[in-house]
């Protein structure tokens, strides 16, 4: 089994990687930081499990799970957070995530949900269990992911690039590609996401609930 561990902070990646080998045997373990690295892994690789930060580089939180989770339907997506609000866990999980693990959470869940998770089970920690069934699913969400999800890659970090406020000379010189690309990317970018300008573009990433987007 193939598991890719993506996480920003050098040492908690490391620990995640010495208690994902002790929890199950025979796991095949690599490292990334940044969503482009989680991209090119999924690209390049056949990976089975992922072990996802939302706050890592390039990630946009939430929209940088539905960008994966459309890229490859089959991969099997814990969620790896510090933020355990039940509505945030409920919208990872409207958006494909198989399990959720708080950063506070000990070896014996971390171990629990790779097992679970390997099997074909979601898991959730089971003190946030109740409270997370009870949180209400958007619909607005899940349009909101149809959309994001829609991007192509190479789509995904062009927004993400806009997103960090970088002009398109400096996103095709960043890329490696010619402008009128980049130009054609964003024109794509804003039809599929049903906005009209990059300001809406960059709020479906950051602040999707402040977004008036036509249904």
């Amino acid at each position: 089994m193939e598991l890719l561990i993506a996480d920003d902070h050098p040492l908690f990646r490391a620990a995640l990687h010495r208690a994902t080998e002790d929890a199950v045997e025979d796991l095949r373990i690599s490292e990334t930081n940044s969503l482009d690295g989680v991209l090119e892994a999924i690209e390049g690789h056949d990976i089975d499990l992922l072990l996802l930060d939302l706050h890592m580089p390039g990630n946009h939180g939430l929209a940088g799970l539905a960008t994966i989770r459309a890229l490859r339907p089959g991969l099997a997506i814990i969620i790896v957070s510090a933020n355990d609000e039940p509505s945030v866990i409920r919208r990872a999980l409207d958006l494909g995530a198989a399990g959720y693990l708080p950063k506070s959470a000990g070896v014996a869940d971390l171990r629990d949900a790779l097992r679970q998770v390997l099997d074909g089970e979601p898991w959730l920690p089971p003190s946030l269990r109740d409270v997370v069934a009870r949180a209400q699913p958007s619909a607005r969400d899940a349009l909101l992911a149809e959309r994001v999800g829609s991007l192509s890659a190479h789509q995904y970090k062009v927004l993400g690039l806009v997103a960090e406020g970088l002009l398109n000379k400096q996103i095709a010189d960043r890329l490696g590609i010619q402008l009128r690309t980049v130009k054609a990317h964003m024109t794509r970018i804003m039809g599929r996401l049903g906005v009209r300008n990059r300001t809406q573009a960059i709020r479906v990433l950051h602040h999707p609930h402040r977004v008036s987007i036509p249904e």
